[in-house]
């Protein structure tokens, strides 16, 4: 039996009627509407009388029921946008608007809607592939492309899947790339600029479909020739590392020899520059000392032959150990040891030479050569 049936259960009444008689039916849906309606115009001013001023109390209240669900709606159309972001704006699914950061506001759902995108983030795509070079070699390439949005509004409706696109046009790059090059440059020292020419070829690629996508950087990371041949071009790799840091250790040595050398060098220069100027200067020296003794010469020549032999034998004597005696009576000359003389002590059985003895010796010497000068002048 149905809970709205007469004589049901009442307990059944989904409307709270518990304590109603078994002749009493469910409620009027009217009536219910009705209490809404009344409700409804008391709490917003409605007259709360019979029935026939009820009516107009309720319109009033439904009305502001509508504008307060109106204002509702049209506050969902407000959204925020990053720094990083840009909104798309979309009516009925066609593109509208571009928008930058910020808070704005658009027609709600279903009529407009906005599509956020990244243009700040760094996105990253990694490839690897398998291609023949120039000179007919095989190498596995593997590396990563870096990529950001440039154009929201391309990036969402020029193509149909981005990353798609931008995966055939790195497939396609490296191949033309790696195909023009050869296999030892794209091993050792060309990696940097086989990266840059792919990376202009992706965007020439990107910019031609209008992807609305920049390519930042291009980095390839790993390059090797097949397995079975592997070790044998390591083994390459190695000799060529190897000359080139012999070669790098050469120039270093140059670089810390020839500064010395070149020091050097300019040092002795400048030390046999010093030398000439030193000659030179002695030499005019001499020379001019020369003219002005021939001039004083020629005045009084005996004197000044004298003089020069006196200055001779004094510098020669003060220079030498021994001393020439010349004995009276004989021709012959006859040296004494003085250095010998002097150096004998009391203990040998012969006597020393005192210092008065020396001196007499030497007072005779200077007067036998002035005789002898003196002969010798005399005999011219």
């Amino acid at each position: 039996m149905a809970w709205n049936e007469p004589g049901g259960n009442d307990k059944k009444d989904p409307w709270g009627g518990g304590n109603r008689g078994n002749d009493q039916g469910p409620p009027d849906l009217d009536e219910i509407l009705s209490k809404l309606q009344k409700k409804f115009s008391a709490l917003f001013g409605g007259g709360g009388g019979g029935s026939k001023s009820s009516v107009p109390g309720a319109g009033i209240g439904i009305g502001i029921i509508v504008i307060i669900l109106a204002l509702l709606w049209m506050a969902t159309g407000f959204y925020k946008v990053q720094e990083a972001e840009r909104g798309v704006i979309l009516r009925f699914g066609a593109y509208v608007d571009t928008v930058g950061s910020g808070l704005h506001w658009h027609l709600p759902a279903p009529l407009e809607s906005v599509e956020k995108v990244n243009v700040q983030e760094r996105r990253q795509v990694p490839y690897k592939a398998t291609v023949l070079t120039q000179d007919e070699n095989i190498i596995e390439l593997q590396g990563s492309l870096q990529y950001r949005i440039d154009n929201a509004e391309h990036y969402l409706f020029n193509v149909n899947n981005p990353e798609l696109t931008l995966n055939q046009a790195i497939e396609a790059s490296v191949r033309q790339i790696v195909g023009q090059s050869k296999m030892d440059f794209i091993i050792t020292e060309g990696r940097s600029e086989i990266s840059m020419r792919i990376q202009n070829t992706v965007q020439d690629i990107v910019n031609q479909y209008g992807a609305g996508l920049s390519i930042v950087e291009v980095n390839i990371q790993d390059v090797n020739p097949p397995q079975p041949v592997r070790a044998a071009f390591q083994d390459v790799i190695q000799a060529r590392e190897d000359y080139q840091r012999s070669i790098n250790g050469a120039e270093s040595y140059r670089n810390q020899v020839l500064p010395d050398a070149r020091g050097a060098a300019a040092r002795i220069l400048e030390e046999a520059d010093a030398y000439q100027q030193e000659v030179v200067a002695r030499a005019e020296g001499e020379a001019e000392r020369f003219t002005k003794l021939l001039l004083e010469y020629n005045k009084s020549p005996g004197v000044t032959r004298d003089r020069l032999y006196l200055d001779m034998m004094e510098s020669v004597l003060n220079k030498s150990s021994k001393v020439m005696v010349d004995v009276k009576g004989s021709n012959n000359l006859l040296y004494l040891p003085l250095d010998k003389l002097m150096s004998r002590d009391g203990t040998s059985g012969s006597a020393s030479m005192t210092e008065s003895q020396r001196s007499d010796i030497l007072k005779d010497m200077t007067r036998q050569q002035t005789n002898n000068n003196t002969r010798s002048r005399e005999v011219r």
